[in-house]
C-alpha cells in the first residue's frame, strides 16, 4: 500500500512509450505475499525487499529478477491543530510516545520495527494498552484525523490528507529505512514485458517522481 500513489504514477509514464498496458492492484503486503505464495497468474510483484527474498526463495519470483524501486522512510504525523512533539532525536520520540494517549502504527516492515523499538523504550509494558495497529489497507493517518490515536508513525509516503499533520521523519538513529523491490512472478505469462517494465521503475530519471511521493531511489 506504501507504493500504490508512486506506482500508479509510473506505470502512466512507463505507458507513454510502451506498447505494454499494465493492470495495477494495491492491497496490503501480507495478502500479497499470500497471493503470490499461492500461484495467483501476476506478472510483476513490488514489495518490501525481505519479502521478494523469501519468494525468491520460495520459488515464486523468478530468481535474479529482483529490481529495487524505492527507498521509504518511517514519518511521523499528529492531528492538524495539536502541538507537534520533538522528534529531532530519539530521546525526542521516546519522550512523545510514552507521553501519548494512543500511538498507532501499521502491520508490515515499520510496524514490526516499531513494536520492537518500542517495546525497549517500555519494559515495564505501559504502552500495551496504548497502541493501535491499523487494520491491512488503512492509513494510519485516518485514525489519528479522526482522534483515535495522538501519535501516527507510517512509510513517509503513506501519511498525508486532511486532518493530519506530518512532524517529520524519525531521526536517523533511530530511523529504519525500507527498501521496496520488484520481481518477475514465475506464474508470469509476459516475463519480458515484466522485466521491461521493472527496469523502467528502476531507472534514474524516475528520482523526482519518487521524492514527490515520500520515497528516494534505492
Amino acid at each position: 500500500m506504501a507504493t500504490r500513489r508512486l506506482l500508479g504514477e509510473m506505470i502512466a509514464q512507463f505507458e507513454k512509450t510502451s506498447p505494454h498496458r499494465v493492470a495495477l492492484e494495491s492491497v496490503g503486503g501480507l495478502d500479497a505475499a499470500k497471493r503470490v505464495r499461492a500461484g495467483e497468474p501476476l506478472d510483476v510483484v513490488v514489495l518490501a525487499r525481505e519479502v521478494i527474498d523469501d519468494l525468491i526463495g520460495a520459488a515464486r519470483i523468478v530468481e535474479g529478477s529482483r529490481v529495487d524501486v524505492a527507498v521509504s522512510a518511517i514519518g511521523v504525523a499528529v492531528r492538524s491543530g495539536t502541538p507537534h512533539p520533538d522528534i529531532s532525536s530519539a530521546d525526542g520520540v521516546r519522550a512523545a510516545v510514552l507521553a501519548a494517549r494512543r500511538i498507532g502504527y501499521s502491520t508490515g516492515p515499520s510496524g514490526q520495527y516499531l513494536a520492537k523499538l518500542f517495546a525497549n523504550w517500555d519494559p515495564d509494558g505501559r504502552l500495551e494498552d496504548r497502541i493501535i495497529v491499523a487494520p491491512v489497507g488503512v492509513p494510519v493517518g485516518s485514525l489519528v484525523a479522526r482522534g483515535d490515536i495522538d501519535l501516527a508513525f507510517q512509510q513517509l509516503s503513506e501519511l498525508g490528507g486532511d486532518g493530519i499533520d506530518v512532524v517529520g521523519e524519525l531521526p536517523p538513529d533511530i530511523q529504519m529505512m525500507t527498501t521496496f523491490s520488484g520481481g518477475v512472478a514465475r506464474a508470469s505469462a509476459q516475463p519480458e514485458a515484466a522485466r521491461a517494465l521493472l527496469a523502467f521503475m528502476a531507472s534514474p530519471a524516475l528520482t523526482p517522481i519518487k521524492r514527490e511521493h515520500g520515497m528516494d531511489t534505492a
